[in-house]
């Protein structure tokens, strides 16, 4: 009988070790290393796959392709975000902070096709929690099988009984198999049953849709390697203080990686938002100094945004600089240039950035509303009303021209905007058509003179 091997893995990356080490050079973290048994290899093939038939290599030419075979998930955002649909063989993987609603948008796309057998596998919850809240969602789908179970080789099984048009596991981390001996949740175990997972996919042509749980610094619990296994790596992010949540694709073997999908947390599951920026525009009574728009594009989405500043003297001797939603050292970087640039003594006053909505935005094409709305705080001036601003600001205080500008000008139009403030270095920008006055301004100079002169 042969000896069994033991090896040590990093919990947080995967890298291996012949001996247990308390950093990890790969990752740089602290105590992830655990002993994992290395299984022989007669043992690593999963009987349900040595008794299919072994497949042969083929001809590119006659290779049958078609490009419209997508399923449509009944949710047109997630439709959207993956192409126009999952892909029969794809797996996808959807990852997110635990409590964000990564369970919910997978019970509501199994209750939304409702012309398709569903097994919906749980290794989380019970049969009864997953009806209670399918029942707060107020959906139901016939063919909808749920299955709690762990072990992959028995969600194998019931997969093949049962032919389904889709298997949704929730979660990977929670799923083990009986070829190795290490537990759940573990690098070992959650890379072998993905690779599994994958090769069941691609013989039967079933799309798999995985969940996974991400770890405190915002990766995939489990081996970088496991983002590589899938076919499709979808982010869901949000704040609990908040309703809104983000989807955002970050690899897609079958689509753009550019897309954006919106959704609102209500009281019966998630609401898919396919306005954002009537979302995020709030609508004031009178004139508030402090408040512009911002007309942004998150991916291939152009929506705009409301940014709120707040400038006052400083009670103690160290003005204070707070960012929500924003990133602070390029807002220290933006009143550097209104000190420098436009003559603003902002080194003795607080200021204070939200982005609203609870969104973040890396877009640098917000920097000229964000640059507005200091001014507009520190002199006490609401800006016209009406009026959004898009582009990015230089260090030597010079607007610059940014991506995709007609997008952003027809999004500013079909809310009802009046006038756009952008790059005079753009090329290209539609003279009429619009329905809306396109101020073009090359300094930041020329900014504060055009808004509060």
């Amino acid at each position: 009988m042969a000896k069994s091997k033991t090896v040590f893995v990093c919990q947080n990356c995967g890298a291996e070790s012949p001996k247990w080490i308390g950093r990890c050079p790969s990752c740089k973290e602290w105590n992830t290393y655990h002993e994992e048994i290395i299984p022989s290899a007669s043992t690593r093939e999963s009987a349900w796959f040595t008794d299919r038939e072994r497949k042969k290599p083929e001809l590119l030419h006659e290779i049958k392709t078609d490009e419209h075979r997508r399923l449509l998930t009944g949710i047109p955002e997630l439709d959207r975000i993956l192409g126009g649909g999952m892909v029969a063989g794809s797996l996808i993987l959807l990852g997110g902070e635990p409590g964000v609603g990564k369970s919910t948008i997978a019970l509501q796309l199994a209750l939304a096709m409702r012309d398709k057998c569903i097994l919906y596998v749980s290794g989380e919850e019970s049969e009864e929690q997953i009806g209670l809240r399918a029942k707060r969602l107020r959906k139901s789908n016939p063919l909808c099988y749920i299955f709690s179970e762990t072990e992959l080789e028995n969600i194998i099984v019931q997969a093949e009984h049962l032919n389904p048009g889709l298997i949704i596991i929730d979660s990977i981390q929670t799923i083990h198999t009986g070829l190795l001996e290490s537990s759940a949740g573990s690098v070992s175990q959650v890379r072998e049953c993905a690779a599994q997972l994958l090769k069941f996919s691609k013989i039967t042509g079933i799309p798999v849709f995985l969940i996974g749980h991400i770890t405190k610094d915002g990766t995939l619990a489990g081996p970088k390697v496991l983002e590589h296994i899938v076919d499709v790596v979808l982010y869901f992010e949000g704040d609990n203080n908040y309703i809104y949540r983000l989807m955002r694709s970050v690899k897609n073997r079958f689509g753009s990686t550019s897309e954006l999908a919106i959704f609102e947390m209500v009281e019966n599951g998630l609401r898919e938002v396919s306005n954002p920026s009537e979302m995020f525009i709030n609508q004031h009574d009178e004139p508030l100094s402090g408040i512009t728009i911002a007309a942004t594009i998150d991916g291939l989405r152009p929506f705009l945004i409301e940014t709120q500043a707040l400038v006052s003297s400083a009670v103690y001797g160290t003005p204070q600089r707070s960012s929500t939603g924003f990133d602070i050292r390029r807002l220290n970087m933006l009143l550097a240039v209104l000190e420098k640039r436009a003559g603003f003594r902002l080194g003795a006053k607080d200021v204070f950035l939200n982005i609203a909505g609870g969104i973040k935005v890396d877009d640098p094409a917000i920097d000229l509303s964000i640059i507005a709305s200091v001014l507009s705080s520190n002199l006490d001036i609401p800006v016209v009303k009406n009026t959004c601003f898009s582009g990015e600001v230089g260090l030597s205080g010079e607007i610059r021209p940014v991506s995709r500008i007609e997008q952003r000008i027809r999004e500013a139009s079909k809310m009802g905007f009046e006038k756009i403030y952008i790059s005079k270095f753009h090329r290209n920008v539609p003279a009429k058509g619009t329905g809306i006055e396109i101020v073009q301004v090359g300094k930041v100079e020329s900014l504060v003179r055009s808004l509060f002169s």
